[in-house]
């Protein structure tokens, strides 16, 4: 499906972006947002020419803000040859009737222009499923805005025929039936990522997952870590489609890496349910590896809208180790030392850079150590290959080689235990 806002070919689509400061949210708030929505905008492509905001106790039924605030955004529209307003808050398709009547442009509203980015971005046949998805359930309520004439096909045969069905019931109809076929699509790959899943717990190794705000550096942060090369860019939503990478740690231990989709205020709800099949690696997860850009101004926000979201996948009370990113930015390893005695598990690293690696390795590992068996393993000295295989897979605390046998104290993985079990003398 095509994107929901498109650029014109000759030049960069220019648009007026408009906030409502209502009652319950402060002006900073309100002027952060505008901010995020003009990084969403130059991320499709446009260009920000003006933007306005309204102080309202509560928004308006019909235009969503005043309709005298709305003929002066019109009026400055018009005068800049504006091609597009987009609302920072969703817009009901009667108020996009209404608002497009008095602008006399296309007006489109944030979670529009996310669909936009998410349509841009898809790359795999299951990411363009899934944005599909979200299009279409977005476009339903609102296909009245498609058709003004809502002329009626004639049914029936000769002067017997009814008046038959409206052209609009015939394209709810339709949207509805691609609807349920994409959904019969992604229960299938649904079952073809629990068949994967399955076939890595055949080598029980530990999922940990990657979450963050948009732009908070995951995708630089599995790169660094595993070598992979995802998409990486400073912009919002560059990577969409997930990524999965096994990662060794200094403990032996191998962990699987997920990098997931950024989350962001106002991510629309129907975007968490279309994207399901993709976030189910985090619900999936044994630990939550949350990256947070903390040389960003606003750190807390961006820390509870992932929280937010991770509420609505049911993953809120997952195991998480806070990774404070981007500390080779100014200001940002001293905003670091301030945000993390607030939490019980946290590093400061720059993917960037590789600054805090160890640290982080460290703690990945501390988190996970749970999960391994600690033993007390007496092996012959002339088991050689024995005690090679026990050093790649496992995780020597203490060796001695005096005496008859060689004696060590080791963490295992649960699997590998019975490999072992005739060299196991003590559980610690």
């Amino acid at each position: 499906m095509k994107a929901l806002l498109h650029s014109a070919n000759t030049r960069a689509e220019r648009v007026f972006l408009i906030g409502v400061e209502l009652k319950a949210r402060s002006a900073w708030d309100v002027r952060d947002c505008l901010d995020e929505l003009a990084e969403l905008t130059a991320t499709v492509g446009a260009t920000v020419v003006g933007e306005g905001v309204q102080k309202l106790v509560s928004p308006v039924p019909a235009t969503y803000i005043g309709s005298g605030k709305a003929v002066e955004f019109a009026r400055h529209c018009k005068a800049n040859d504006v091609d597009t307003v987009i609302f920072d808050d969703e817009l009901s398709g009667a108020q996009g009737r209404n608002l497009e009547k008095v602008f006399e442009c296309r007006v489109v509203d944030r979670t529009a222009l996310i669909l936009d980015i998410f349509a841009q971005r898809a790359r795999t046949r299951e990411g363009k499923l899934q944005v599909e998805l979200a299009q279409l359930q977005y476009l339903l309520p609102r296909l009245t805005r498609f058709w003004t004439h809502l002329s009626r096909q004639r049914g029936g045969l000769g002067a017997i025929g009814g008046e038959g069905e409206s052209q609009l019931e015939a394209d709810r109809r339709k949207t509805q039936e691609r609807i349920e076929k994409i959904q019969d699509e992604l229960a299938i790959v649904c079952r073809q990522r629990s068949t994967r899943r399955a076939g890595r717990r055949r080598h029980p190794w530990p999922l940990a997952s990657i979450v963050g705000y948009t732009n908070a550096g995951k995708s630089t942060l599995l790169n660094a870590l595993t070598g992979s090369e995802v998409a990486a860019e400073d912009k919002l939503f560059a990577t969409l489609d997930p990524t999965t990478r096994r990662l060794r740690l200094p403990t032996n231990q191998n962990v699987l890496l997920s990098d997931t989709v950024g989350f962001i205020r106002k991510l629309p709800h129907g975007l968490v349910e279309s994207f399901k099949a993709t976030l189910e690696e985090v619900v999936e997860a044994e630990l939550l590896l949350h990256v947070v850009d903390v040389s960003h101004a606003h750190v807390e926000e961006q820390i509870q809208a992932v929280n937010q979201v991770l509420k609505e996948l049911g993953a809120a009370d997952k195991p998480t180790l806070m990774v404070f990113n981007k500390t080779d930015r100014e200001a940002g390893s001293a905003a670091a030392a301030r945000w993390m005695p607030q939490f019980v598990r946290s590093v400061a690293i720059s993917a960037k850079t590789g600054a805090g690696f160890p640290a982080l390795m460290d703690e990945l590992g501390a988190m996970l150590r749970p999960i391994r068996d600690f033993l007390e393993v007496q092996v012959p000295h002339n088991a050689t290959a024995v005690i090679a295989r026990l050093h790649a897979i496992g995780e020597v605390v203490e060796r001695d080689y005096s005496g008859t046998m060689a004696r060590f104290r080791v963490r295992l993985p649960p699997h590998a235990r019975a490999e072992f079990s005739e060299y196991v003398a003590a559980e610690t």
